[in-house]
């Protein structure tokens, strides 16, 4: 790895010294197995890129994309994120379905459908333009605003926090896992049509990834430690900005919010190192350690 473009790495992210050895052990050990699985094929290598909110998804992936790019290959990065429905549609969702589907995050709020198209369109070596979500303004970004790829891209990095993920069996979802199910899905009918889209659309999309890899934190307890953290350094910003906090939430909203995403998370954390082709566990500090690889069975379900 070259070490000036580590150097200038670090600094454009903001990143302590010791995420140089991250660079190295995970990010190089992950971009020399990409980098060769594109050998001789015909389209993009497809990477899913899973792990818990503030796990690092998006600093790793753009670390992939610089080490990949100076190696000659053409990359493109997706999020699940920038495939969120638009505020108006998950309105409707709210409003026909269920209250919580209103809210972003898990499966059931997403354009699957957009997520297809894109993949197809990459698959075939059309320039694609990727959406970008604001969430800032809770709702798809201009379209002038989408980046647009080459004709041909030979690795797509797809991340998120649910990306790969399969569905709970129909008797897991019988008790509520928090309060937030408990007094708010009461019926389980949130649970239940998040776990039916996941089943369904979500493994068409997840189908297509050649190559999923998991950051495996030790626990959900963990994660919203990461969370809380996270939104306090982006409030901090905003205060030295002189900026809306509301656009922010303080460590009691993002323990509610974090909720959504609880039970989940937790099934991901207990069953994808059984059939991810790549772990990269993690410690408590958010240190990532050397990847794990292993084969990838297919879905039985």
């Amino acid at each position: 790895m070259d070490p000036a473009w580590a150097s200038a790495f670090l600094a454009e992210h903001d990143l302590p010294p010791a995420y140089g050895r991250t660079l190295d052990e995970v990010a190089g050990a992950l971009a020399a197995r990409f980098a060769a699985e594109t050998e001789a094929r015909r389209t993009p290598l497809l990477v899913g890129l899973c792990g818990p909110q503030a796990s690092g998804k998006s600093t790793l992936a753009a670390a992939l994309a610089g080490l990949l790019q100076a190696q000659g290959l053409t990359v493109a990065v997706l999020s699940i994120d920038d495939l969120y429905l638009s505020h108006a549609a998950r309105e409707r969702l709210g409003a026909e379905v269920h209250p919580l589907l209103a809210t972003r995050g898990p499966p059931g709020t997403h354009d699957v459908a957009l997520g297809l198209r894109l993949m197809d369109d990459l698959a075939e070596g059309r320039p694609t333009a990727l959406p970008r979500f604001d969430k800032a303004r809770d709702d798809l970004a201009p379209t002038h605003a989408w980046p647009t790829t080459p004709a041909r891209v030979d690795v797509v990095l797809f991340e998120g926090w649910c990306v790969g993920a399969r569905p709970q069996r129909a008797e897991a979802l019988a008790a509520p896992v928090n309060d937030l199910e408990a007094q708010r899905d009461a019926d389980g009918l949130w649970r239940r049509y998040i776990n039916d889209r996941l089943a369904g659309p979500y493994q068409a999309l997840f189908r297509r990834i050649d190559l999923l890899i998991l950051l495996q934190a030790p626990g959900f307890d963990v994660v919203a430690a990461w969370r809380q953290e996270q939104e306090r350094k982006l409030r901090a910003r905003l205060a030295a900005e002189g900026a809306d906090l509301g656009r922010s939430m303080n460590d009691d909203e993002v323990l509610a919010f974090i909720q959504l995403y609880e039970r989940l998370t937790t099934h991901i954390l207990a069953t994808m190192p059984t059939y991810a082709d790549a772990v990269i566990p993690m410690t408590a500090e958010r240190t990532m350690k050397p990847p794990r690889w292993g084969p990838r069975p297919r879905p039985n379900f």
